[in-house]
């Protein structure tokens, strides 16, 4: 468990935090937010939701001292409310659940909540995730 200010949001899923003085970068677990950098639909709006949920804040970090293939402590973050901001993302229709790398339950259950309820990118009639919007590649035409 790591204690820590959160210094920068750098899309919907990935937090950055100063820990014993330096910058460490955390990757939501159990979530994958829209894409910000390629412009999919709904990665302003994760991003902007991150942000008003722990930007500037001292927040908790729950991590098993696993890093993605980018150096990112894979964790959940608990902000200064007592909110787990993976979950809040879900309920906000803001995230998928990332079944590749995670089999909680939960959060299954949250984005089908989602899902029902039409919040955030469930407005959209066919939502692409992230991982395939990362690989899609743009054909322009002549």
């Amino acid at each position: 468990m790591i204690y820590a200010k959160v210094i920068a949001v750098k899309d919907g899923d990935t937090i950055e935090i100063l820990y014993e003085g330096k910058p460490m970068r955390i990757r939501m677990a159990h979530i994958d937010c829209p894409e910000l950098g390629k412009s999919q639909p709904f990665g302003r709006a994760a991003k902007t939701f991150t942000s008003a949920m722990c930007y500037g804040q001292q927040v908790t970090i729950f991590n098993e001292g696993v890093f993605d293939r980018y150096k990112r402590l894979i964790a959940v973050v608990i902000n200064k409310a007592g909110l787990n901001v993976n979950k809040e993302l879900m309920k906000a229709g803001l995230a998928w659940h990332f079944l590749r790398y995670s089999s909680d339950t939960t959060y299954a259950q949250l984005e089908k909540l989602a899902r029902q309820k039409k919040m955030g990118l469930w407005k959209d009639e066919n939502p692409i995730p992230p991982w395939k919007w990362r690989n899609h590649k743009t054909v322009e035409v002549q």
